[in-house]
């Protein structure tokens, strides 16, 4: 009966809403084919983007430097507007999204990832694995739909064991501080509905054939990030590892307001750069601009460049 009337509800968002949103959705809301070879095909899903305070991310960085790379990269200093990008892996019978966006529970400005998978024919249906990064809001919120059902009844949910474990212990909502309980509260409250489903790994696990997970705390306890070889082909999954294209690339070892370990964060920034570059791997990124995927290009010691596109 409950499998019957979660079946009802999806359609019912399916056939009515989500289709009108999909119809007006602005160009960059839309998916976009990245990748292909070999009969794997990688596309990046837009879920909008976050409106944030700027200074919860600068306040602890070199004032005068700054100023120069934010007026290069016209950004505000007052408010930044990162995009979201979600990673969606199609691979013989397998439907693999990486992360699944913010829902609509966060802000107006995100929570489209369900239309732009739309846009692509993909139905929450289809999606046989979820592989998280990590668990601040923008990144699974969207676990759950309006009804507070699981928004992808038939995937397998993959963690990392030291994410999963940091979020859903009870003293995390007391000592995480009074600016991200929400984050806590709402981590615990999506993760107990999908716990059924959750198969949790350590660093270097092989996920899922072809996928191996890279451990890159300091932006949270657990951060993951996943290593992807497809026919020769080397991509890596970062998420909130490298969670913009200029101050984390130009000068990553400056700590950023929104990590949550902000030394781990800027070692794991320079560690995750290096071997980027080394192997030449192609980024997607959830924050970065143009779709999210792109390479880096190392300047000098400790100094990076993005370039966005395949």
């Amino acid at each position: 009966m409950r499998e019957r009337k979660a079946m009802k509800r999806r359609s019912f968002m399916q056939s009515t809403g989500a289709v009108a949103l999909a119809m007006s959705l602005p160009r960059q809301l839309q998916a976009r084919t990245t990748w292909q070879q070999d009969g794997t095909r990688i596309d990046m899903l837009s879920d909008g983007y976050l409106e944030l305070p700027a200074d919860m991310m600068l306040e602890n960085m070199p004032q005068d430097e700054l100023a120069e790379i934010l007026a290069r990269y016209d950004l505000n200093s007052d408010q930044l507007e990162p995009p979201c990008n979600l990673v969606l892996l199609r691979d013989g019978p397998r439907v693999v999204l990486f992360d699944i966006g913010a829902g609509p529970d966060f802000m107006p400005s995100v929570g489209h990832m369900m239309q732009a998978m739309e846009s692509l024919g993909v139905s929450p249906d289809d999606i046989t694995h979820l592989v998280i990064t990590h668990a601040h809001p923008d990144h699974i919120w969207g676990l759950l739909d309006d009804f507070d059902e699981p928004m992808l009844p038939n995937a397998e949910v993959m963690m990392g064991r030291a994410e999963w474990e940091y979020w859903m212990d009870p003293d995390t909502v007391e000592s995480i501080g009074a600016a991200r309980q929400s984050f806590a509260v709402g981590a615990q409250r999506r993760l107990v509905e999908v716990q059924d489903h959750v198969t949790l790994f350590d660093d270097g696990a092989e996920v899922l054939p072809g996928v191996e997970a890279i451990s890159t705390p300091g932006h949270t306890p657990g951060h993951m990030s996943f290593a992807l070889n497809f026919a020769g082909q080397q991509l890596i999954v970062t998420g909130d590892a490298l969670v913009n294209h200029h101050l984390a690339f130009e000068r990553p070892e400056w700590l950023s307001g929104s990590d949550h370990d902000l030394e781990q964060a800027a070692q794991t920034r320079l560690r995750l750069l290096d071997r980027i570059t080394a192997d030449d791997l192609t980024i997607l990124g959830f924050h970065l601009p143009e779709g999210g995927m792109g390479r880096a290009e190392r300047l000098a010691e400790n100094r990076y460049r993005f370039h966005a596109g395949a």
